[in-house]
């Protein structure tokens, strides 16, 4: 089975290779740029929702510190008046927001760690548009320069008036019952 479908890939390789041949590359330049367009701009969508994120879950970190300050006040009179009972319940809901910190914490780094490598892909995403955006119009300059160059070359070159005429008359001659 796996025989079948490496031999079926690599026709449909060779399929798309012929193809590739056939089409006129100023076309597929000019799909693979709409192509990487689009995949810029998703990136930068997903950036964005990093960023919003990463935004959302620091206002978070800020909100669980201010709470943990809180507990602290509050278990400090609550052991000045030696309401134990009163301290546990902080205690376990100040480690419930540490624990919650801590989570949101991590969860920050990842997202920045995922956002510096998102933000170093579009770079470089933009870099390898902006060249296929130049070697677009380095193609689109040499077609217009040379019109027929990469279509029909071979055809109608060097051929004269004569040799059109000698031609027409030998299949004529061809065609013509005797």
């Amino acid at each position: 089975m796996a025989l079948i479908t490496r031999l079926s890939r690599l026709f449909q390789a060779d399929f798309h290779a012929v193809l590739d041949r056939i089409e006129e590359p100023d076309i597929q330049l000019k799909q693979a740029i709409r192509e990487m367009q689009i995949e810029l701009q998703q990136n930068e969508q997903r950036l964005a929702l990093l960023q919003h994120e990463a935004e959302q879950l620091s206002n978070l970190a800020s909100d669980c510190k201010n709470k943990i300050v809180a507990f602290d006040e509050e278990l400090d009179i609550c052991f000045a008046a030696k309401k134990e009972d009163l301290a546990r319940d902080l205690i376990k809901r100040k480690l419930e927001t540490t624990r919650q910190f801590e989570s949101t914490e991590r969860q920050i780094a990842t997202i920045h760690s995922s956002t510096k490598k998102l933000e170093s892909g579009i770079e470089e995403y933009r870099d390898q548009l902006e060249n296929m955006n130049q070697k677009l119009e380095l193609l689109v300059t040499d077609i217009d320069s040379h019109p027929l160059s990469g279509h029909f070359s071979s055809v109608g070159a060097g051929v004269r008036a004569e040799d059109i005429e000698i031609a027409f008359l030998r299949e004529k001659q061809l065609r013509s019952p005797s």
